[in-house]
């Protein structure tokens, strides 16, 4: 079986949703449930016994070591981690905890069980630890695209803590011996995100008839990869990948904000005609950006490409379209996870951008 840390999550769990869709082999689910883990994202596996739920926190060494001796994975795929730019600026500690002592907790227990291995068993272990490409700081317009072995410069208290966990992963390869795959994508999308993140909080809001707040000029792009593609594309890692090596993950598709927006706005026009706020382009609103916004991102995949034959299958075009009939699809999901709490970091964030 598989150990998945934060399959509760939007990326985890349409990771494991899809590993089982095409898989007989079991998953150790591990997320602490925290505001963005969910599961009613999971809701589809009631009852499958390929798919045991262990609510805990990566940092609880007790509880990883027991998970390691009693199931004794055959890799681990690591998604846990704190994600959002906006929050670490708010609140910095809680990603320092996460995605770096949590991902240190979690090397030296995959480090402790591996080396109890033997054999083919011990041979074939991996330790694949998902990343961004936040990490690798900001291009300018006419810069050419982030390759692996390009230079850290985090810029915000998440990129620094997911470098920091990058380095980790990194050292207790060329220390220990562990065999680590590392990946770094770009911004995803699709369903089961939470909307705190532009796309669902722009759909969500326009259902809504809430302004949709763009940053700044709103030309800040980035590379967007729909997650379904990212799924298929961690499988490729894990299945083929080489010990040690990175991996940059990417869709090929750089956009500025302004434009993600506006072809939300022209899909919910189309796709949702008795919306009271059309056209939904009218809610478009200009708020003050936020501190150090990184102004370009941009993945070069063709390592990926070339060593493991992975591409994505999406455009942007077709991702979004299939984004945004979800969300509209399941209306009552997006009403569930905005809680109060939801609503009262929106007001915290937002609400002296205005």
């Amino acid at each position: 079986m598989i150990l998945v840390t934060g399959g509760a999550g939007f990326i985890g769990a349409n990771f494991v949703l899809d590993w089982l869709r095409g898989s007989d082999e079991p998953v150790i689910n591990l997320d602490c449930l925290t505001y963005a883990g969910n599961l009613e994202n999971l809701v589809s596996l009631a009852g499958d016994p390929r798919h045991v739920f262990v609510r805990g926190d990566i940092c609880d060494t007790a509880l990883l070591a027991d998970l390691f001796s009693r199931h004794r994975p055959r890799a681990v795929i690591h998604f846990a981690a704190e994600s959002h730019v906006d929050r670490s600026i708010h609140g910095p500690g809680a990603f320092i905890r996460t995605n770096v002592e949590g991902t240190f907790s979690l090397l030296q227990a995959a480090r402790a069980h591996w080396q109890s291995l033997a054999g083919p068993e011990r041979g074939a272990f991996r330790f694949l630890h998902v990343s961004t490409d936040e990490v690798y700081g900001s291009l300018g317009p006419t810069d050419p695209p982030f390759v692996e072995t390009r230079a850290y410069e985090p810029n915000s208290p998440y990129s620094a803590s997911k470098a920091a966990s990058d380095h980790l992963v990194r050292a207790w390869h060329h220390t220990y011996g562990l065999p680590v795959l590392t990946t770094n994508c770009s911004n995803n999308y699709g369903p089961f995100q939470f909307p705190e993140k532009l796309i669902p909080l722009v759909i969500a809001n326009a259902l809504a008839g809430k302004p949709l707040p763009i940053y700044g000029d709103g030309m800040n792009v980035r590379d967007w990869l729909y997650v379904g593609d990212h799924c298929a594309a961690i499988r490729a890692v894990l299945e083929r990948g080489r010990p040690g090596e990175t991996y940059n993950i990417g869709g090929w598709n750089e956009m500025p904000n302004l434009e993600i927006v506006r072809t939300i706005c022209g899909l919910l026009d189309e796709l949702h005609p008795d919306s009271p706020v059309r056209p939904h382009a009218d809610l478009m609103t200009f708020v003050a950006d936020r501190p150090g916004h990184d102004r370009r991102y941009a993945i070069d995949a063709r390592k990926i490409e070339r060593e493991l034959g992975w591409r994505p299958a999406e455009t942007f075009a077709t991702g979004i379209r299939k984004t945004v009939e979800w969300y509209l699809e399941n209306r009552n999901w997006v009403e569930h996870v905005q809680s109060g709490a939801y609503r009262e970091w929106v007001q915290q964030n937002y609400g002296e951008r205005t």
